[in-house]
């Protein structure tokens, strides 16, 4: 079935309202970011309008450079741990019998209703070292004594993972659930083991999905503000966590600016990538 183009301007009417969300909720709040990341920071805490490059020029130091890094690893490691989490159990999930399905979905979607602060303290109570997980297994014997787990970079990358994953499973669901289970039938009926088949049929199958879910946690991740400054040190705080000290404690909101416009663009960057890859994969 072919879609024809549209022929008149009234054709257009659906898009007025979706375009103006967009203009007033986006577009002019990230133009009004990009031309204050431009501006000249005075004393005081002021700033004035100008066109001065200071402000991206500071991504070049070392502190920040390492923050940077630091960020976009934290966040392949989120978005590769809830993929390599959520695949096999999204898959095993949409097996199951109606009833299996249905209380663990409820589940994974009240963990979404938790906020960021209550993970993050439960976080940081299961880890700590007066009533933290590790009393449990001292009284097993498998450790000498407890210890606390945090502040560390594993109670902040667990943390985190927790936190997306239920988003990784609620989007891998309805591919999973659509896949023809003939096709891992028929790959086991040709002599391939269930991981065999599940890594030869299921997965690739999947690589479109695959490949959004991993863009959308890593995007996900990179905006982590809370969860690295309750469960790690200094050095583990991501780009978010020193926006939010550069514009609110240090009041320097042109070079709070220009670090928010590299956010955005990374992010915009990664849709735009995987959009382009579909395209291809669509074309050939």
């Amino acid at each position: 079935m072919r879609r024809e183009p549209p022929q008149r301007l009234a054709d257009y009417g659906p898009l007025v309202f979706p375009a103006g969300m967009l203009i007033v909720f986006f577009v002019i709040p990230f133009a009004t970011m990009i031309a204050v990341s431009f501006f000249e920071r005075q004393q005081g805490g002021f700033y004035q309008p100008a066109f001065v490059w200071e402000n991206y020029a500071r991504f070049i130091s070392l502190f920040f450079g390492k923050v940077l890094g630091f960020s976009l690893v934290l966040a392949m490691a989120v978005a590769a741990a809830c993929v390599a989490i959520g695949v096999p159990f999204t898959y095993l999930l949409s097996r199951s019998v109606r009833n299996v399905q249905i209380l663990w979905l409820v589940a994974l979607l009240s963990i979404l209703s938790l906020s960021e602060v209550m993970i993050g303290f439960a976080w940081s109570t299961l880890l700590s070292r007066t009533a933290g997980i590790t009393n449990l297994f001292a009284y097993l014997g498998l450790m000498a004594g407890p210890q606390a787990l945090t502040p560390s970079f594993g109670a902040v990358m667990t943390a985190m993972t927790y936190q997306a994953l239920p988003y990784t499973v609620l989007v891998l669901y309805p591919a999973l659930v659509r896949l023809d289970p003939t096709l891992t039938e028929a790959a086991r009926t040709l002599g391939a083991s269930p991981i065999r088949a599940f890594f030869t049929v299921v997965v690739p199958a999947l690589r479109n999905t695959i490949v959004a879910t991993l863009i959308m946690v890593f995007i996900f991740a990179l905006g982590s503000y809370l969860l690295p400054q309750l469960l790690g040190r200094p050095q583990h705080w991501t780009l978010s966590v020193l926006i939010t000290d550069q514009a609110i404690y240090q009041s320097n909101m042109p070079f709070a600016a220009a670090m928010a416009v590299f956010l955005v663009l990374v992010s915009l960057a990664l849709v735009g990538l995987a959009v382009y890859a579909g395209r291809r994969r669509e074309a050939a």
